[in-house]
This record gives C-alpha cells, sequence and structure tokens, in this order.
C-alpha cells in the first residue's frame, strides 16, 4: 500500500471515529432527544437503502423502480425470525439476535433478487422498470394478504433491537463492502456493462452472470436495510413499502448521481432531513421539498456528485493548498 492510500485511509478512519464521538457526546450529554437521535438512525437505514439501489441504477446501469420490494421481504423475515427467537427462550445477546436476522433478511432477499433478476434483466430500461414496480406490488399485496405475518393490520411484537451505536457501525461496514465491491474484478466487471454491454461481452465478461451478482447483491443489501428498518420501528406495515417509497429511493440516487456512492450518502442525509426541518411549515412542506427536487434537476441534472466521489483526502488537500497560497500571496504584498 503506497503512502496516499495509507493517508486516506486514516484520514477516513479518524473521521469516521470523530462523527460517532460527537454524536455519543450530543446523546449521553441529552442535546440530542429522542426525536433526532430517531432521525439520525433512519438516516443511517436509508444510506444503506440508496447505496444498495446504486449497485443496481449506478454500477449496473438498469432502472430498478422496485427496490422497496427487497426490503420488506428483508424486513419481514428478518422480523419472522428474530420474533421466533425469542419465544423459544434464546438467551443469546441482543446484538448476536441482530446480527442472525439481519443474515436472514438479507439472504432471502438475495435469494429472491436471483429468482427475479434471472429472467428480467434480459430486459433494459423501461421494460425492466416496469417489472421491478411489479414484482414490488406483488409482495406488498402478498403481506397484506398474508395473516402470519399481520396481513393488513401489520406485524407486531417485534423486539426493538436497533439503537444508534449499532446502526451507525452496521451503515460503515455497508458503505465499506459496498465500496470494495465497486472497486473489485467483479464491481469493474458490472461497471464495464454500464458502460457497453456488447463490448463487454466480446471482452469475454458473462454478463448476465454480473447482472444476476449485482441484481442480487443490491437486494441483499435492501433486506439489510428491512432488518434494521423491522428492528427499530419494532412494528410493520405493508402500506409502507409500496410504490412511492421506491421511488423516494430511486431519487435519492438520481440526485446524489448514478455511480457515486458518496453522493448517494450526501443525497440520503438531506432529503432524510429536510422533510423533518420543514415540518414546522406543514402547509408548504411538501411544495417546498418538491421545488428542491426541481431546482436540483434543472441545474444540476448529473447529480451532485455525477459519477465522482467525494474525496476528504482531497478535500484538506485543497484547503490546505488554498491557505498556503492565500499566505504567500499575502506575504508577496507585504
Amino acid at each position: 500500500m503506497d503512502k496516499s492510500k495509507r493517508r486516506a485511509y486514516i484520514i477516513n478512519t479518524i473521521a469516521i471515529i470523530a462523527l460517532y464521538i460527537i454524536f455519543f457526546v450530543l446523546i449521553q450529554t441529552q442535546t440530542m432527544n429522542k426525536y433526532f437521535i430517531g432521525i439520525a438512525i433512519l438516516t443511517c437505514i436509508m444510506i444503506i437503502m440508496a447505496m444498495s439501489l446504486n449497485i443496481v441504477a449506478g454500477f449496473l446501469g438498469q432502472m430498478a423502480l422496485g427496490h422497496a420490494g427487497f426490503m420488506a421481504i428483508g424486513a419481514y423475515s428478518s422480523a419472522s425470525f428474530s420474533i421466533a427467537l425469542f419465544n423459544s427462550g434464546t438467551e443469546l445477546p441482543n446484538i448476536v439476535v441482530l446480527i442472525l436476522a439481519m443474515a436472514v433478511g438479507g439472504t432471502i432477499a438475495g435469494i429472491f433478487g436471483i429468482l427475479i433478476g434471472t429472467p428480467t434483466l434480459r430486459l433494459r430500461g423501461d421494460y425492466l422498470g416496469i417489472v421491478t414496480i411489479g414484482f414490488s406490488e406483488i409482495i406488498r399485496i402478498f403481506f397484506v394478504n398474508f395473516q402470519p405475518t399481520g396481513g393488513a393490520a401489520g406485524l407486531k411484537g417485534i423486539t426493538k433491537l436497533v439503537n444508534f451505536n449499532n446502526v451507525y457501525w452496521i451503515t460503515i461496514i455497508v458503505i465499506i463492502l459496498i465500496f470494495t465491491l465497486g472497486r473489485s474484478k467483479q464491481g469493474r466487471a458490472i461497471i464495464s456493462i454500464r458502460e457497453d454491454e456488447i463490448a463487454s461481452e466480446s471482452a469475454g465478461i458473462p454478463t448476465t452472470r454480473y447482472k444476476v451478482l449485482g441484481f442480487s447483491m443490491a437486494a441483499f443489501f435492501a433486506g439489510i436495510g428491512g432488518a434494521l428498518y423491522a428492528h427499530y420501528q419494532a412494528f410493520l406495515e405493508p402500506s409502507k413499502f409500496g410504490f412511492m417509497f421506491s421511488i423516494e429511493m430511486f431519487v435519492i440516487v438520481v440526485l446524489g448521481g448514478l455511480g457515486s456512492l458518496t453522493g448517494s450518502i450526501i443525497s440520503a442525509i438531506v432529503l432524510t432531513i429536510l422533510p423533518e426541518m420543514l415540518r414546522g411549515f406543514a402547509e408548504y412542506r411538501l411544495l417546498v421539498y418538491s421545488l428542491v427536487l426541481i431546482i436540483m434537476m434543472i441545474f444540476r441534472p448529473q447529480g451532485i456528485f455525477g459519477r465522482s466521489e467525494f474525496s476528504l483526502t482531497t478535500a484538506i488537500d485543497a484547503l490546505i493548498l488554498r491557505k498556503n497560497t492565500k499566505n504567500t500571496v499575502d506575504g508577496g504584498e507585504s
């Protein structure tokens, strides 16, 4: 590992730990009340959902508009697993139960990703979007009518296992895994399909296999997001995972920049916090929210970062260079 990469890792690690310490202090001193802690937890979950969708929409370049369906599968399957585990009288620590529930939710969602992706990824563009919408609605209607998980009344009795401490570090781990995927051999193969599928296939890349891999990985991480959501809310209702929720996630990815993971993170933070900040203007909240989206699409249609990534190391270097340049100019003038 060269010095620049080692320095970048050190700076990013310090920033991650420092951010956690800030939140920890704010929570312990009760500067952040339960309402704001809840917003922070939901923001972490939306970051996971946005980054998982970016694997399909950004890396793979496919229009997937039914991501809420995979989140629902992960949420209901993980919640059913944890309820059964607690009812059996388990003495496992809560964090272990949460990890097992996330593994179950992610795995089952990933399996459905393979089952859905294998036949549908032969389609492209609008056609794929329509199929994924249909899949998401089938999942929602299934849970509306499936009485073992509460039906339309929702699933109750879920133990609340998620708090800010564990959701923060789980989010960091997911971010690292998806960043690593994007820079791996498999990730680069997936990105090459987005750039030119015919050229990729001519170069010997099995495009169908990598399409299904990308789709199933996105479903897996969506399942993890669903598991976290279920064990934070402690209650699930099918109406939450409707078409508009899938559109919200897609909007986050588009505004952040298709293919930009840091863009998805920042966009998820802004678009999760912004509606809450506007609650004081109840009559105009949705109007202001929509206006911000329209302005963004007019002046920055490629998203916040496009396909680029934000680098904390580069930003620090730019600030230092700017300061040194200013000092040099000021010294020269004096």
